[in-house]
């Protein structure tokens, strides 16, 4: 029997149901347990389905905005998808920011959007837009259902391909009459698509054993590790460790992978990249030989290409075959899943009796133990004034026994996150990397607190960052999700005011906050719990307060206004021109012409 009519089969025995109904089922039959959204008239046949479903919970946002964060901060969290529903014109365009986010950071989505009823489309009809041509360049895959029975078939497979592969944001687009009309219903199995999804996830041997015989000839070897690894599951970041302990390479990672490798271990770099740490870039820098496991070669990472890593033999191992050589030109290229991989590469070292020489690396890790002892994120400590990278250091010290999730806006205090807290475990940490969005750790920390209740979920945030979703403070109250917000508060946009100083002379364009507003009580006006800390002696009992509050806090921590973001390297610049904290007391001097270039 055919494909064709084995589903013609399951279709003659099907329930039907109508198309609303279709969207619910689907949704429980994918193991959907939460969704984000916001109603309107377009997707009011929906919400009125979900009305009768006790076994799916819906959090109401305030922004679709906020829904796409939130639900990516589940997925982030979980490793299952996040699921959104919003409905048509403004509801489907102010979802487009978390749709774009989730892509370059490879989040699995699924935005059901409303649309206008088919026969009104094209018509400029109340709230209609066209929004699988809006999101056409920024999904994974994008759908309008012009038949309902067609519906469980785009459900279904909408899942599959938001999860498969390179994880990222698929939108299923559904007209308001097709919500209406009746059609039989198809479970997973029973759907048959006519063009099955199927990324390859196993590697070509012949690659992997290529890479084992690059990586045992290396003397200064180096494992650069992105957020892959952690989309591959908990099973990729236990063999990333095991694989580290027996080459004896050193291992660093993007913004997007920390916690895949443990910060405690003494193999582990920490973080690469314009504001990463001295180590790590320096031996991105002087390696013979880079595997690259889960990262794209993003700019922020590689600073100027033609001084990238100058020299080595380069393997790049990722799931999106368009991702290798796409930036970097590479001497082994492997397409495959993550942990797939790094099991095979396993396979193959021990197998072969491959054994990393502790003799031959010594002085790859003497030069390493030289750039650790520069100390790159010493700072200049104040008895009058909270640092912003103290106030992250104390942070971290007084949560570290807890079960504690952290998420991040976008900025200088993200960046701090990153240099100070530190992560051993995968995901922990959930940031808009790749868009670098503002507004999204107040709703991911909702998405993320969701998905679990009991654990501890903190927004490391801006002051500027946070006005940009503050409005779903009113959902953790709603939902009594005590979510702690952490504002590194500078009363400016410091990372804007950072690249002023050192590029256009001091030139503080519109990046001055002059009229904030007062935290403590926007917090309390929303019903949760407001504390502002202003000198480093009350900092602790402060945080303590926060931390001890069963409801929302806003935390307003006033920090130096004018502390610059470091070490650094400038744009334009390789990754062994680092500026340090303590090098100079005008960073902006040692800047020449060649790095006078916007981010």
């Amino acid at each position: 029997m055919t494909a064709h009519q084995t589903q013609k089969t399951a279709e003659a025995s099907a329930e039907i149901m109508t198309g609303a109904e279709i969207v619910v089922r689907a949704l429980i039959d994918q193991g959907v347990d939460t969704l984000f959204g916001y109603p309107g008239g377009a997707v009011l046949p929906i919400y009125d389905a979900l009305f009768h479903e006790p076994r799916l919970r819906h959090v109401l946002v305030r922004h679709e905005q906020g829904a796409t964060h939130a639900a990516e901060g589940y997925a982030r969290s979980t490793g299952k998808p996040g699921v959104v529903l919003v409905t048509s014109g403004p509801g489907a365009t102010n979802a487009v920011t978390g749709i774009v986010d989730a892509l370059m950071d490879s989040i699995p989505l699924v935005v059901i959007t409303g649309q206008v009823p088919t026969h009104l489309i094209g018509s400029d009809a109340f709230q209609e837009a066209d929004t699988v041509g809006i999101t056409r360049s920024c999904t994974k895959h994008n759908y309008l259902v012009k038949r309902v029975e067609d519906l469980p078939r785009v459900m279904h497979e909408a899942f599959q391909i938001a999860t498969s592969g390179r994880p990222g944001p698929v939108v299923v687009d559904i007209p308001k009459d097709i919500q209406f009309a009746k059609g039989a219903y198809l479970g997973p199995k029973a759907a048959v698509s006519p063009h099955p999804y199927a990324p390859r996830t196993k590697a070509d041997p012949a690659r992997i054993r290529e890479a084992v015989e690059l990586i045992a000839r290396a003397k200064r070897p180096i494992l650069y590790t992105g957020g892959g690894v952690i989309n591959a599951g908990p099973r990729a970041s236990a063999l990333l460790r095991e694989f580290a302990a027996l080459t004896q390479a050193p291992v660093t990672s993007t913004l997007m992978g920390l916690g895949a490798f443990p910060a405690s271990d003494p193999a582990w770099l920490g973080m690469l990249g314009m504001h990463g740490a001295f180590e790590a870039n320096h031996a991105m820098h002087g390696c013979d030989v880079m595997v690259c496991l889960g990262a794209r070669f993003d700019d922020r990472v590689t600073g100027r290409l033609d001084a990238f890593s100058p020299g080595s033999k380069k393997i790049h191992i990722d799931i999106d075959p368009s991702s290798i050589n796409k930036n970097v030109r590479v001497d082994v290229g492997v397409v495959g899943d993550a942990a797939s991989v790094l099991e095979d590469l396993i396979a193959v070292w021990k197998a072969q009796g491959r054994k990393a020489s502790s003799e031959a690396l010594a002085p790859w890790w003497a030069q390493i133990d030289g750039w650790r002892a520069r100390k790159g994120f010493r700072y200049r400590p104040s008895q009058s004034v909270i640092k912003p990278q103290y106030a992250i250091e104390r942070l971290y010290a007084l949560t570290r026994e807890r079960d504690v999730y952290i998420t991040t806006e976008v900025g200088q205090h993200q960046m701090w996150a990153a240099q100070f807290f530190h992560f051993d475990q995968p995901n922990r940490w959930m940031t808009s990397g790749g868009l670098g969005t503002m507004g999204y750790g107040l709703p991911a920390a909702i998405g993320v607190q969701i998905a679990h209740p009991d654990s501890l979920v903190i927004d490391i945030a801006g002051e500027a960052s946070i006005q940009m979703m503050t409005q779903e403070m009113a959902t953790a109250i709603q939902y009594d999700l005590p979510v702690k917000v952490f504002i590194l508060n500078n009363e400016w946009m410091g990372m804007v005011r950072q690249w002023q100083q050192l590029l256009h002379g001091e030139r503080y364009s519109h990046t001055y906050s002059e009229s904030l507003p007062d935290f403590v009580k926007l917090a309390e006006a929303y019903g949760g719990v407001g504390i502002r800390a202003e000198t480093p002696d009350e900092l602790d009992g402060k945080i303590l307060e926060m931390l001890a509050s069963p409801k929302p806090v806003l935390f307003d921590c006033r920090v130096e206004k004018t502390e610059n973001c470091l070490p650094m390297i400038p744009s334009g610049k390789a990754h062994n021109e680092m500026i340090l904290a303590d090098e100079v007391e005008d960073i902006g001097a040692v800047i020449d012409e060649a790095g006078r270039r916007l981010v």
